[in-house]
């Protein structure tokens, strides 16, 4: 499988805002996001899943991409997860859990760790961000901040 992360920007390109329109809204943010927190840099790439959802039945699926990169000079690990994913109706869910599918990456310095995984919605459109727990080797943790990125089916208007 390619690359999703070739040819993209680097930073989550911001839509035109309408009037009335919120920060961090699904009509405002594009599917990709990248943050960069103590030198570890968390980039993703959402796309709407159609062989996944029934959206008759009121349930979108999203699958999302995310690359972990450690840009400093520390050998890190990533310890927990927490997501914050809104709706279009506002409702949100917070998911909190050990690693990531089900794993608890070491990152050596300049190393990435690249994993996909899903997401369901009542709702066509929606926001997921959050934050990953990292341990460093010196034994410190600290959190790095997953950016916004939008959770958009095909043809929908918001």
């Amino acid at each position: 499988m390619p690359d999703p992360y070739i040819g993209r920007p680097r930073a989550a390109p911001l839509g035109i805002m309408s009037k009335g329109s919120m920060p961090g809204s699904p009509s405002e943010l594009a599917p990709v996001s990248e943050a960069v927190t103590k030198s570890i840099r968390v980039e993703v790439l959402s796309r709407y899943s159609p062989e996944n959802s029934r959206s008759l039945e009121g349930a979108w699926v999203f699958e999302y991409t995310v690359r972990i990169t450690n840009l400093g000079s520390e050998t890190v690990q990533l310890l927990s997860r927490h997501w914050i994913i809104t709706d279009a109706l506002e409702r949100s869910e917070e998911v909190t859990g050990p690693g990531v599918v089900g794993q608890q990456p070491v990152l050596a310095p300049g190393e990435s760790f690249k994993y996909s995984s899903w997401c369901p919605l009542k709702t066509p459109t929606g926001v997921m961000r959050g934050s990953y727990r990292m341990a460093s080797a010196g034994g410190g943790q600290f959190d790095v901040e997953i950016a916004p990125f939008a959770l958009k089916a095909p043809y929908t208007i918001q």
